[in-house]
This record gives structure tokens, C-alpha cells and sequence, in this order.
């Protein structure tokens, strides 16, 4: 099967990781502070990280999403794809607040949020990391962008700046670091509006097309940085594309800790069941596929079979 969580074909779930050789142990330091530090407005852990219940939404009175729902646990991934202007765009900007649902509720970290005032959405923000197709960077350098959540988490500032290089690295942004927004191309303020998104490693990531315009190598290493992040960290997430590339490289690599505590990341093969990834459809605003993956390379549904020629 084709999902990120590995267990050996019951359960087995992969451990550590780290991107091209790099130390992963101040990444859990930083998971361990922050839920120290700021535990997640929830009642349970348990509970969905989102959680959308019959919404809906229209524009100029046409529907855009009609009472779709849909849930992703924590710790798991939903990768949203579809047709232009369906409202996969839509569906990350509901979840973080940015629109209002027209009915329907949508639940974040257990919170209903439908009609939550906009201040009353900041201490929930806290807690999440948000990747847009804008990349509205602070008017401070890539370095302090990039490093403005972390002092909510109590890192000293050793630990800010092994996190800040870390990320920079990532996204191919290593030397950028004292540069302003304004020195910056437009890739390279892409870069580093994700850099700042991933800092931290948030307990909840959105990401709407966060490999486009990036070049194939970044776009690898942020691919790395998410399955990371999702099997390791137990992040759980959101992402939203249109290329199918990245959906079958998510869809198919764990990361674990071999026998020697090394992170690697790797393949599934035969010996695994990935379980933690699923794959949902938007077509004229329902819903038409939400499961694994290899269901959805061998779904003989008409809208499903265009999408993917």
C-alpha cells in the first residue's frame, strides 16, 4: 500500500530522519518544547487535527464546495488535488480562517472555528504553519523571517540558528540568510516564505503548491523535509498540488531508523503497508476520492482517468 505511516504490513511506525546527512536531534528538542510550552488548545489528542463537516461555500452565488467533509487524524496527510478552481485553495484557507463557510463547521485541533473571531484564531495559529501562493515575508531578513515563531518556542539562540540552517538548507536558501525581502527574487522569496512555514516543525502544516516555480532539487528536498516531518514529527498536514509526480513521491516514502539509529528515508516495498497518506479528489465542488493511494492510480472513474492522462 501506498500511505505515510510504515508498519511491517501491521505496525510499525518509522521513527527519525533528517534531509542530506543532517542532525534531527534539535528537531525533537523542538517538538518536545513545544508541547511543554504550548500544548494544543484541544481536549484530546485524539480529536482530528481538522475536521470539516458538511461545509459549503459560495462566490457570487455560485457553489464552489457543497457539503463536503472531511477529516485528516493526527499525524497523516491529506494530499488534495483536482481541476483549476475547484476550491482546493479554498479548503487550506477555511481550515486556517482566512474564509468564513457559508454552513458546515469546521473543527481545528478540536476547536470549532467556523464563526471564531479573527482575534480569537491567533493562539490556533500558534500551533500551525502555513505555506500560501503568496509568500508575504516580514520586512526583516530571510535569518529573522524565518526564525520569528521559534522564540514562542523557547529555543535559546543556538538553537534558533541551528533550526534557521536547517530550513534555509532545505529550500537551497543556505546563503541568503542576512539578505532582505526586497534583495530577493521572486523564487528565492518563495523559498523562503516555506523555510519560515517549516521552522519549527508546527504540529499541523498546510501547504498550497509549495513546489511550484521550485526547482526539482529543492522541490526533493522539501518533499524530504515533509515526509519528515509527517512520520517522524507527526505532523499531521494538508497539501495541495496538481502534479502528480509529487503525489506519487508522498505516497510512496517513510521515513524510519534503521537498526544502527540512523534516519533514512526510503521506499515503500512489500515488507511495509504506508497507511498514513491519503489522496482526495475535488470535482464541481464534491468530493470524489478520498482513500490510499493505489486506489486512486487503478480508480476507473471517468473524472479521475482525465485528470491523470
Amino acid at each position: 500500500m501506498h500511505n505515510a505511516e510504515a508498519k511491517p504490513c501491521e505496525f510499525s511506525r518509522p521513527s527519525t530522519v533528517e534531509d542530506d546527512g543532517m542532525q534531527v536531534a534539535n528537531c525533537v528538542k523542538i517538538q518536545r518544547m513545544k508541547n511543554e510550552l504550548h500544548p494544543l488548545p484541544t481536549l484530546s489528542n485524539l480529536l482530528p487535527a481538522v475536521d470539516f463537516r458538511a461545509v459549503s461555500i459560495a462566490f457570487d452565488s455560485a457553489p464552489l464546495l457543497d457539503c463536503i467533509s472531511f477529516s485528516v487524524p493526527r499525524g497523516q496527510m491529506r494530499i488534495i488535488i483536482g481541476p483549476s478552481n475547484c476550491g482546493k485553495s479554498t479548503i487550506i484557507k477555511l481550515a486556517i480562517g482566512l474564509l468564513k463557510p457559508d454552513s458546515g463547521q469546521i473543527y481545528l485541533a478540536g476547536e470549532e472555528i467556523s464563526k471564531l473571531p479573527e482575534e480569537e484564531m491567533f493562539p490556533l495559529r500558534d500551533h500551525i504553519g502555513v505555506v500560501l501562493q503568496t509568500d508575504a515575508l516580514f520586512s526583516m531578513s530571510v535569518a529573522e523571517n524565518v526564525a520569528y515563531r521559534l522564540s514562542h518556542l523557547g529555543l535559546n539562540d543556538e538553537e534558533t540558528e541551528t533550526e534557521v540552517r536547517r530550513v534555509l538548507h532545505i529550500v537551497g536558501l543556505d546563503d541568503a540568510y542576512s539578505l532582505m525581502p526586497d534583495e530577493l527574487s521572486g523564487g528565492m522569496s518563495r523559498r523562503a516564505a516555506i523555510a519560515r512555514a517549516l521552522a519549527g516543525s508546527p504540529p499541523t502544516m498546510f501547504y498550497d503548491s509549495p513546489c511550484s516555480g521550485l526547482d526539482p532539487i529543492t522541490s526533493r528536498r522539501l518533499m524530504r523535509e515533509v515526509i519528515r516531518q509527517r512520520d517522524i514529527e507527526q505532523v499531521s498536514s494538508i497539501y495541495v498540488t496538481q502534479n502528480l509526480d509529487e503525489v506519487r513521491y508522498l505516497c510512496s516514502h517513510l521515513c524510519e531508523v534503521d537498526a544502527n539509529g540512523e534516519t533514512i528515508l526510503r521506499p515503500e516495498n512489500n515488507a511495509f503497508c504506508l497507511i498514513n497518506t491519503r489522496i482526495l479528489m475535488l470535482s464541481d465542488g464534491h468530493i470524489i476520492f478520498d482513500n490510499e493511494d493505489e486506489f486512486f492510480w487503478s480508480a476507473t472513474d471517468e473524472k479521475i482517468q482525465e485528470f491523470k492522462s
